[in-house]
């Protein structure tokens, strides 16, 4: 819905925003369920490879999740022959959007709990002891918190990758934190496997900015202007 309504400044047809669509939830599926496995739980499934494509018995990373998405928009582009930088900065605003409401089933459905707490807001889970920290929304209403921030740097028409730079970055240095207040069942070298994603992701983030920034020396040099639309948040064929 979100590129449908900004489809018109990537001069996108319905039919490719459809297309975007399938690639986007293929990665996510494959994406989410790869990182999951191997990084998070091979404890269990390699010794169980059988399981690995059981999605349907639960288990997908939001790490690989966003990978994933992210894979699927680069293929798309290579298939339709698209800037993958320019919709990849629109789409990840509708990314933080479905990742902060999706935080909502992961707490509902009691994947995720957080270490033991005596704040008053702590939730009981079934089959574990003591109140814990809800950490899932703490992560969902991080990923919502992105969403003015990501509109914000896009209506300053930054160098394209600036948008998606920025996603990333907040994306994994914030969950640092939260990821303080999660128990987690494994290790990966001796860390908590979705620490060192989310370190990754930092470094990955402010790399991608310092280049992205770099090239706008060039594009001055060469007298290229940006032409792209700014999102707008209310009226006309904004949202």
């Amino acid at each position: 819905l979100w590129v449908l309504i900004h489809r018109g400044p990537l001069k996108m047809s319905r039919k490719e925003v459809y297309d975007l669509s399938i690639f986007v939830a293929a990665g996510v599926l494959i994406g989410g369920r790869m990182v999951e496995v191997i990084f998070y739980e091979w404890s269990y499934y390699g010794s169980h490879l059988w399981h690995i494509p059981a999605l349907w018995l639960g288990g997908m990373s939001t790490h690989g999740i966003l990978l994933g998405a992210l894979s699927g928009t680069f293929l798309f582009c290579i298939r339709h022959r698209r800037r993958f930088l320019e919709i990849a900065d629109v789409i990840v605003t509708a990314g933080a959007f479905i990742m902060g409401v999706g935080r909502l089933g992961n707490f509902i459905d009691g994947q995720i709990v957080g270490r033991v707490t005596q704040m008053w807001w702590g939730v009981r889970f079934p089959d574990l002891e003591g109140f814990r920290h809800p950490v899932v929304l703490y992560d969902g209403l991080k990923n919502l918190s992105l969403i003015p921030f990501l509109v914000f740097i896009r209506n300053r028409k930054p160098p394209p990758g600036v948008v998606l730079a920025h996603a990333i970055l907040w994306y994994g240095f914030l969950r640092i934190f939260v990821d303080f207040f999660r128990e987690y069942r494994t290790a990966f070298f001796g860390f908590p496997p979705g620490q060192e994603l989310n370190v990754f992701m930092t470094l990955l983030g402010l790399f991608m900015l310092w280049w992205f920034y770099n090239k706008r020396r060039a594009y001055r040099d060469k007298g290229i202007q940006d032409t792209r639309v700014p999102l707008r948040v209310s009226g006309g064929s904004g949202l």
